[in-house]
């Protein structure tokens, strides 16, 4: 029986191309010979000379190497590693113009949604887009820690990152070249508060960091929060406290209100918007998320906690809430929950969102159902990456 021949890549190839429209990804389409390419680490408008790969499938995806017209937006990357890590892709663009891009993205999305972009706002912005990363995730080959590149798969040794806290990257040199005993190392670290987490626990001599705890805490807003190995948490505090105040904004809670808080995490929203309700209902199946919201909500009277998942719980809740949160994972919401949410009909609706495409399909099943989209507020929660935070506020029509 004939051997397998083992896939071989062809070679990159060297091409001068024109950028055109930037992608939710941060990569720009470009054309050449009947072909399409995503290239990284360009702009709009730009000539550039650039590596293009062809993949397997027949996708091309390659990359800046050389710019031949630059576009007056284009920035020096300040990271070393910028490109051959892959983890920013707009390192190379003024911080302005990346609010600027976020909020196209976010408005294409409504747009092939069918929805109107006249209520979308305009980024807010970080006030120190550097060093705002609270957690991080490193990959560990043979010790030596890194991140690996999301296209070429290349593993890529980091020994300072520009996005990380301080207390990161000083424990990441700490831990550097010592970690032969595990394949993966998350960091956590409560920016205003000093406490820390390292998992997995580290038994080697070598190092001198405290490692293997199974929770840490951070602050909000002057309230302290538990949060465990496995628990989410937004990774920028400072971005987080402001969404708190949109929050409030967007909900125009009174002390009779009753708020649901639906995919409540540890029980951030339920803890920090109880005082400004009269009940809060939070939601949430993850096993770690609700022992830690547990510890959070203790002494808050007026906040009830519900294990299960939103789209079984939230249709069951035997009270009308007057008020609803739902702050879903990156694939949107259920479609039980969205059938709960125009079931009860509420006043006032917040949808956390960190995915525009997903947002905009949930906005136009809820739109379609009853409800009124009156703004959508991006939050600029992860400066240098395509990412993007959105706050849309829905009311019911005729409430």
């Amino acid at each position: 029986m004939p051997t397998k021949q083992k896939y071989q890549p062809a070679p990159p190839e060297t091409l001068q191309l024109i950028l055109e429209e930037m992608t939710p990804s941060g990569e720009c389409v470009a054309h050449f010979d009947g072909h399409h390419a995503l290239i990284s680490k360009g702009l709009p408008g730009e000539t550039v000379i650039a590596e293009v790969y062809t993949h397997r499938d027949g996708q091309r995806n390659g990359h800046v190497i050389k710019v031949v017209e630059p576009s007056k937006y284009r920035e020096e990357p300040r990271c070393q590693y910028y490109g051959p890590c892959s983890g920013c892709q707009l390192q190379h663009v003024d911080y302005q113009h990346q609010l600027a891009i976020k909020m196209g993205f976010v408005a294409s999305a409504l747009k092939e949604a069918g929805l109107s972009t006249d209520v979308l706002a305009e980024t807010i912005d970080c006030d120190d887009p550097w060093e705002y990363r609270n957690h991080a995730r490193f990959t560990v080959r043979k010790g030596v820690l890194g991140f690996t590149n999301r296209f070429s798969h290349r593993f890529v040794q980091i020994d300072h990152c520009d996005l990380m806290h301080p207390w990161i990257n000083d424990s990441l040199l700490k831990l550097q070249g010592k970690c032969s005993e595990t394949t993966q190392l998350s960091l956590r670290y409560g920016t205003a508060t000093g406490s820390w987490l390292i998992q997995p626990p580290m038994k080697s001599d070598e190092i001198n960091v405290e490692s293997g705890q199974i929770y840490y805490h951070e602050s909000l807003l002057g309230n302290n929060f538990r949060i465990g190995s496995p628990s989410f948490f937004q990774v920028n505090t400072k971005q987080a406290e402001k969404m708190i105040g949109l929050l409030r904004q967007s909900l125009r809670l009174t002390d009779r209100d009753v708020l649901v808080d639906a995919y409540a995490g540890v029980g951030t929203f339920a803890v920090l918007l109880a005082p400004f309700s009269g009940q809060v209902i939070a939601i949430e199946e993850s096993a770690s998320a609700i022992k830690d919201a547990c510890e959070n909500i203790h002494g808050v009277d007026n906040v009830k906690l519900i294990e299960g998942k939103t789209e079984d719980v939230l249709g069951q809740l035997s009270v009308k809430p007057d008020a609803i949160i739902v702050d879903p994972s990156r694939v949107g919401c259920a479609p039980g929950t969205i059938a709960a949410l125009l079931q009860f009909a509420v006043p006032r609706l917040a949808y956390v969102s960190c995915d525009p495409k997903s947002l905009a399909r949930d906005l136009r099943l809820l739109t379609s159902g009853g409800y009124l989209l009156e703004r959508v507020q991006p939050v600029d929660l992860f400066p240098h990456t395509y990412h993007i935070e959105c706050i849309a506020s829905l009311s019911w029509k005729g409430a």
